[in-house]
């Protein structure tokens, strides 16, 4: 297999900076050398000016050297140049600074025509400005500065468009990824660049690809172990019935039947979650009242709350008594019993827990606080992640799939939910969804 040629970006940026001056310096010659040529077209229309200052000469002596000059001035109109006469011994202080400058410097290729005449006198002439003929100095310093100023930040523009814009797209590509979608992907024209941010894109789509290989082959043992132990849970928990009929002794039955039952959940819950988690957002929908789904679970977790000594109450406004959301009625039931156990089981006794029930917008909200000991700042995000246990703050006896499993379940009917600690005490989650309007 052929090596693909690299071309390093070090090289790419020092070469487009260097190519960028180095037609700076050539536009700006080009324009001067232009320039010059229309000085120099200029410059042979000097024909007959001897005879002009002659003439100058013969009206000056006849009419007075204001006619001399008005002379000179119609006839530098029609011809597009400045004729001054002056006198030898007057110097050249009459004529313009930049004219001064252009006569005694050998920097300019052209000056302006000086006619000797008779008398001690001269004619000297030069283009008009703006004219086809000679221009002010600082035009060339002008076009010069301007064409250097317009090819430079051009060659920043496309330097740094072609560090940042491949860049940002792998910013947001990781985003993507990192919010769920793992079968995005850096672009094959980005990853086909023949420098280092090609490379840098090809070993990170090689690293998100092993990435995902790893996270689906543990979701796929994961999710295939709690399917095979379903069944010999069935046949376990048969058996434990049969020990009991026949006389076994019952604190152990009861004891090994409570272990088989925790299992089974457990084995529930892991399914549950690997469920959300493959049919995201393609899952069957239907309008569900949060209001009859909250009322339901609150029925269900009746005994268990009163077995935990714990009160719930509920307080619904007026608007979220009609509202209905759309999604899956059974998995947001499960979320929201999810969240409620995990408030009663670190609620103390003769405490209670609060569900607020309201709307905002496009939005209901469903807010489940209890009086326990709330959670560490650090890890009230961490909390929703699976199988995370905070023993120091909020331990229990689950396997920290509970909120896991509420997150997915929220996300997946395009929601939000959130944890925080309240000032009284207590922790309390916050589940958000859009409001369905039948339309």
């Amino acid at each position: 297999m052929m090596t693909r040629f690299r071309f390093p970006l070090f090289w790419r940026i020092f070469l487009s900076i260097w190519l960028a001056m180095a037609l700076t310096v050539l536009a700006g010659h080009l324009a001067s050398r232009y320039l010059l040529d229309r000085e120099r077209q200029a410059i042979e229309r000097q024909v007959g000016l001897q005879e002009l200052g002659q003439e100058a000469l013969g009206i000056r002596a006849r009419q007075g050297r204001a006619e001399a000059w008005r002379f000179l001035r119609a006839e530098g109109e029609r011809m597009d140049l400045h004729l001054v006469l002056i006198a030898q011994e007057q110097g050249h202080h009459r004529l313009p600074r930049g004219i001064r400058e252009r006569m005694q410097s050998g920097w300019y290729p052209h000056k302006p025509a000086v006619i000797e005449l008779e008398e001690g006198y001269r004619l000297v002439a030069w283009p008009r400005m703006g004219s086809d003929g000679w221009l002010d100095p600082s035009v060339f310093r002008v076009v010069e500065l301007g064409l250097a100023f317009l090819l430079i930040t051009l060659a920043c523009w496309w330097i740094a468009r072609m560090v940042a814009r491949p860049l940002k797209h792998m910013e947001g590509t990781a985003r993507a990824i990192a919010a769920g979608d793992t079968h995005l992907r850096v672009s094959a024209a980005i990853a086909g660049r023949r420098d280092e941010v090609g490379q840098l894109a090809m070993a990170f789509n090689g690293m998100t690809d092993r990435l995902c290989q790893l996270l689906d082959r543990q979701n796929q043992l994961l999710r295939d172990i709690s399917h095979d132990l379903r069944t010999p849970l069935a046949r376990q928990r048969v058996a434990i019935e049969l020990a009991a009929d026949s006389g076994a002794d019952e604190g152990l039955v009861s004891s090994i039947l409570r272990q088989n039952e925790r299992l089974d959940t457990m084995t529930g819950q892991i399914l549950t979650l690997y469920r959300v988690s493959e049919s995201g957002g393609d899952m069957a929908r239907a309008p569900v009242k949060p209001m009859v789904l909250v009322n339901r679970v609150l029925q269900d977790a009746a005994d268990y709350a009163e077995h935990q000594r714990v009160d719930c109450k509920l307080v619904a406004s007026d608007a979220s008594r009609e509202v209905s959301v759309l999604g899956d009625g059974s998995l947001l039931q499960r979320a929201v019993d999810n969240i409620l156990q995990n408030a009663l089981d670190h609620t103390p006794p003769g405490k209670s827990v609060q569900l607020s029930l309201t709307t905002s917008g496009d939005r209901i909200r469903l807010a489940i606080a209890d009086e326990g000991p709330g959670a560490p700042e650090d890890l009230l995000q961490p909390m929703f992640e699976p199988f995370f246990r905070a023993d120091k703050s909020r331990g229990g006896n689950g396997w920290g799939l509970g909120l896991a499993i509420a997150r997915d379940i929220i996300l997946a009917h395009d929601g939000q939910i959130s944890a925080h600690n309240r000032d009284t005490g207590g922790l309390e989650v916050i589940l958000e969804l859009p409001v369905f309007v039948d339309g």
